[in-house]
């Protein structure tokens, strides 16, 4: 089934190169849409189909903790998969995530393969 991905990270460059790494992992996606952080994500939740959501840890406005938290207390979008990006180094960070709903989680600088296997099994 091809995926409809929604990508948020207050990066430009970063949406772009997972949006190259996407393709270059062979993942069949139909749509990408994009946020530049979870207030702009939780916008585009409200009107597009998404079966996919990659999100950054660190952005402004509303962090990917507080997206991730705000996504999985409405029960339509409770079920999408939702793989956390970080630079962060801390265990903390990554088990608050997991904790929230966080399917998998990624640290940048991620590779197409890295992506390939953290997608294994949830879609």
């Amino acid at each position: 089934m091809p995926l409809d991905v929604l990508i948020i990270d207050d990066s430009t460059a970063i949406r772009k190169i997972l949006q190259r790494v996407l393709t270059q992992a062979e993942l069949r996606v139909s749509s990408v849409h994009e946020a530049g952080d979870g207030l702009e994500a939780l916008s585009i939740l409200r009107t597009k189909s998404v079966n996919l959501v990659f999100s950054d840890v660190n952005m402004p406005n509303m962090d990917g903790l507080t997206f991730l938290r705000e996504m999985r207390a409405n029960s339509k979008w409770a079920k999408i998969p939702v793989v956390m990006i970080t630079t962060e180094g801390s265990q903390a960070t990554v088990m608050e995530a997991i904790r929230l709903g966080a399917n998998s989680y990624v640290r940048k600088p991620f590779t197409p393969d890295q992506i390939k296997e953290k997608l294994a099994g949830l879609v």
